[in-house]
């Protein structure tokens, strides 16, 4: 008995060990929260809303290459690197096992899962659903969501689809490809709750510093409907917010403060990215997604990208296509001199700088004289998004992600030329749309258009397309959306302007052959071997680069043999990026889209207007 009864008390005294044991294991850390006990509370919450901000500037969605292949893809900017970095997507040939064009499918996930992980925190929250505070957070990460499966739609057509956290197998995790309608059907309906859950900017503090807001939700609604040409569902979201139901917003008196790092989060904007100049969050350059180190630099490459050599640590990768630089040079204001967004668009050197208040001919502190050669010819370098006019800098601050200028993803200069475009589509050309177009142009000083000389819905089209909107987002991300939307690739007029336009090496040839035909002519009638007067080799540089103007609107017969111009590369279906041939694979039910398959996406334009090319408006 005595045995069995210590063998009992052994047992008992062992049981309560492990109890006790238990017990202690089950105090929570405070210091160390999982993704099971956080997020409860509003200001846990807030937290992870900001969690789905930082993901928006990484160098998958807009650090880097997220913002800028749709860019180097349009017709006004060009790859001109060394190493051939941002040739394949300049040339539509990117290759699905390539590391690049799986950046922006990686980081805009990432993204999603954090706006998910949010809106699951929020559903099992202890806050009113019917609380402001809720409206807020759910918006901000609706809205959030909703830019990313945009950026995804537009640059990967089919994607999967995820819009909830909890998975309840692996097998869940395996997402099976959604068509990109649905996708935007999901988009629209993000943008459009977030519409009405969201403040409006002049409600002030964060929300006129740069967190989403109704008009930023309204603004990007409009664009998801645009895309699919749902222009007569557009237009009255547009006018709402010219109307100022969405919040006050305005055209800047200077066009420059749209792009100055000392001038942000302002009245013209309706949703920017927000970026640390250097030095300021730390000078750790964190390419990866993770970018959670505290001395994370926190700011944007796109100035190490457009920079050239010249400007310190600029890596002269991408630069204006030479029609871009034309059409800006094709109109003069009402005081005679070049259009004044030029100066903020690319580094050109322009006589009128010398006579025009507040501008002048330097990039950084050099004189962009010694630097850099205007006209038709290879490469301007771009100053968008840099600190290149600012006067901050010597040249530029560090290579990599170090710039702190805050890119400004929709204006309200969007805003009146998309309903101008809408107006356009759902009633023709109407003084109203003339109206809206003149406010943008008023800005710039230039002259205001009148309705008689756009009798018809393709002229006026025409101007908005290739005059009104490159010059006033010139090198900013989403003209290759449009080019896109307009179904441009699918015209054979339209590709071969397009082909024109982004065409940069037979004009850099044309110009080359006709200097050396001019110094064979001129050592011929001198009778000299050389020239050495610095005077007449400037000049007959200058008439070498006056015949590559001239060439601009006329594309030479041989370029068709010659595929010397990026859209001459394109394939049918490969206006998308290729899914990435790893991902395929390690998802069975994930399947590939018209890069991946070079399959036409014709149908896609089926029912759709695609404006044919109107001769005599800009520069053809």
């Amino acid at each position: 008995m005595k045995t069995i009864f210590n063998i009992a008390l052994s047992a008992s005294l062992l049981l309560a060990g492990f109890t006790a044991c238990e017990d202690e294991l089950d105090v929570v850390n405070p210091n160390q929260q999982t993704t099971l006990t956080f997020g409860a509370n509003q200001s846990e919450l807030d937290e992870v809303v900001l969690a789905c901000y930082n993901r928006i500037r990484i160098e998958g969605t807009f650090g880097r290459v997220g913002y800028l292949y749709e860019v180097v893809a349009g017709d006004e900017v060009n790859s001109y690197s060394d190493n051939d970095w941002w040739r394949p997507y300049d040339y539509f040939s990117s290759i699905s096992p390539s590391d690049g064009p799986d950046w922006p499918f990686r980081d805009w996930y990432y993204t999603i899962n954090t706006c998910n992980q949010c809106l699951y925190y929020l559903g099992n929250s202890s806050l009113d659903p019917n609380s402001e505070a809720y409206a807020k957070i759910k918006g901000q990460a609706l809205f959030i969501r909703g830019l990313a499966y945009y950026e995804l739609a537009t640059y990967y057509q089919d994607v999967p689809l995820i819009t909830t956290y909890e998975v309840s197998s692996l097998n869940d995790l395996y997402v099976a490809t959604t068509p990109q309608a649905e996708v935007l059907d999901q988009v629209e309906a993000d943008f459009a709750e977030a519409m009405t859950l969201l403040p409006k900017r002049d409600e002030g503090g964060e929300w006129a510093k740069g967190r989403a807001t109704c008009g930023a939700a309204a603004g990007y609604y409009a664009r998801a409907l645009m895309f699919r040409h749902k222009f007569s569902q557009a237009l009255p979201v547009l006018k709402d917010i010219i109307a100022g139901k969405y919040g006050t917003y305005k055209l800047l008196a200077d066009y420059g403060d749209n792009f100055r790092s000392t001038v942000e989060n302002q009245e013209e904007s309706l949703f920017e990215v927000q970026f640390l100049d250097w030095g300021i969050g730390g000078t750790v350059m964190e390419w990866t997604p993770v970018n959670n180190d505290k001395a994370s630099s926190q700011g944007q490459a796109l100035e190490t990208v457009f920079s050239g050599g010249d400007y310190g640590g600029g890596w002269n990768d991408l630069g204006s296509t030479p029609w871009l630089y034309q059409t800006f040079k094709s109109q003069k204001t009402t005081a005679g001199t070049v259009d004044p967004r030029l100066y903020w668009t690319l580094i050109s050197y322009e006589e009128d700088y010398n006579n025009m208040s507040g501008f002048e001919n330097k990039a950084y502190t050099l004189d962009v004289a010694q630097h850099v050669t205007t006209g038709a010819h290879k490469g301007i370098s771009v100053c968008k998004h840099t600190t290149a006019r600012e006067n901050l800098y010597q040249v530029v601050a560090a290579a990599g992600l170090s710039c702190g200028v805050n890119i400004r993803l929709m204006r309200y200069s969007d805003v009146l030329l998309r309903a101008a475009e809408c107006e356009n589509e759902v009633n023709g050309p109407t003084q109203q749309a003339i109206d809206w177009i003149n406010q943008v142009r008023s800005r710039a000083g230039l002259a205001n258009l009148k309705l008689a000389d756009f009798n018809t819905a393709d002229k006026l089209f025409e101007q908005i397309a290739n005059v009104e909107r490159p010059t006033e987002f010139g090198c900013e991300h989403g003209r290759f959306q449009d080019i896109i939307r307009w179904g441009w690739l699918y015209d054979a007029d339209r590709l071969l302007q397009l082909r024109k336009h982004a065409c940069t090496y037979w004009i850099d040839n044309a110009i080359t052959a006709k200097y050396n035909e001019l110094v064979a002519n001129y050592c011929k009638e001198n009778e000299v071997e050389t020239i050495t007067n610095k005077e007449d080799i400037a000049q007959l540089q200058e008439l070498a680069n006056n015949y590559g103007k001239s060439l601009i609107g006329e594309l030479p017969s041989d370029i068709l043999e010659a595929q010397d111009d990026p859209f001459s590369h394109w394939i049918a279906g490969h206006e998308y990026l290729p899914i990435r041939e790893s991902n395929l694979d390690a998802n069975p039910n994930l399947k590939g889209n018209s890069a991946n398959k070079s399959t036409s996406n014709s149908a896609f334009y089926e029912g759709y207007n695609i404006h044919p090319v109107v001769a005599g408006i800009g520069v053809q």
